[in-house]
């Protein structure tokens, strides 16, 4: 994917979390509350809530927020029964989808997905459909001011990343810094302890291939992923479109 596309991507996601701030935080507590009842609450010990609170700091959540949150699930406060399930299909032009939910109703969340592949031109697909397109990696991206691809480079691949791709352009220098899973929390803390801007990180599922698509097809994707993404029961969408 293009540099250029691979930072709108990641600033697009922020002004989706910005846009629907309200939303994300009570995806993020969700998922907080689950890590935190089947791992306890010291996210040193349990990487599932780390990760969950992190997403909650780069969403700009109030710490009394994901403090309440950890407390609602360590303690048995709530008493939702969620599960993880993930859900694969193709969108126009062929490209792979994979959509990850924490839901406490099946029922009510497939059909919710279905409808959003169906109102876009896509359709849903049996587990492992299209998964096997993508591998997951550690990514973490690094901004602003003051940096240079050599300094960034340097301190990452040092700290144990696999890659680093400049994002950015020369208004906003950024990087895309990728990892192997077991890797992320050690080359993010190395990063932080350097005094790194992170302005974003997750492990996520990355395409291995590229889906070309038409504009019109870009833009039935775009408004498959915005849908699904509305979803209360959803908490991440992949895609491998090339837009």
């Amino acid at each position: 994917m293009a540099k250029h596309n691979k930072w709108s991507k990641v600033k697009h996601r922020k002004a989706v979390v910005d846009k629907r701030r309200g939303r994300v935080w009570t995806k993020v507590s969700k998922a907080i509350i689950v890590a935190a009842r089947h791992g306890g609450p010291d996210p040193d010990t349990n990487l599932s809530l780390r990760y969950a609170i992190d997403e909650g700091r780069y969403a700009n959540m109030p710490r009394d927020t994901i403090e309440r949150a950890i407390r609602k699930g360590a303690g048995g406060e709530d008493t939702s029964q969620y599960e993880s399930i993930r859900y694969e299909g193709y969108a126009p032009g062929g490209v792979a989808v994979i959509v990850e939910a924490l839901t406490d109703n099946r029922t009510r969340t497939v059909g919710d997905v279905r409808l959003a592949f169906s109102d876009h031109g896509g359709n849903m697909g049996s587990s492992g459909c299209v998964s096997y397109m993508f591998q997951s990696k550690g990514q973490i991206v690094v901004s602003g001011a003051g940096m240079t691809e050599e300094k960034v480079f340097e301190a990452a691949i040092e700290a144990g990343a696999t890659d680093v791709e400049s994002i950015g352009d020369e208004e906003t220098p950024a990087w895309m810094i990728s990892t192997d899973p077991t890797a992320f929390l050690s080359v993010k803390a190395a990063l932080e302890k350097a005094k790194f801007p992170i302005t974003d990180s997750e492990i996520a599922m990355v395409p291995e291939t590229l889906a070309a698509v038409t504009p019109e097809q870009a833009k039935a994707v775009e408004e498959l992923v915005e849908q699904l993404e509305d979803l209360d029961d959803v908490q991440k969408v992949y895609t491998n479109v090339d837009a």
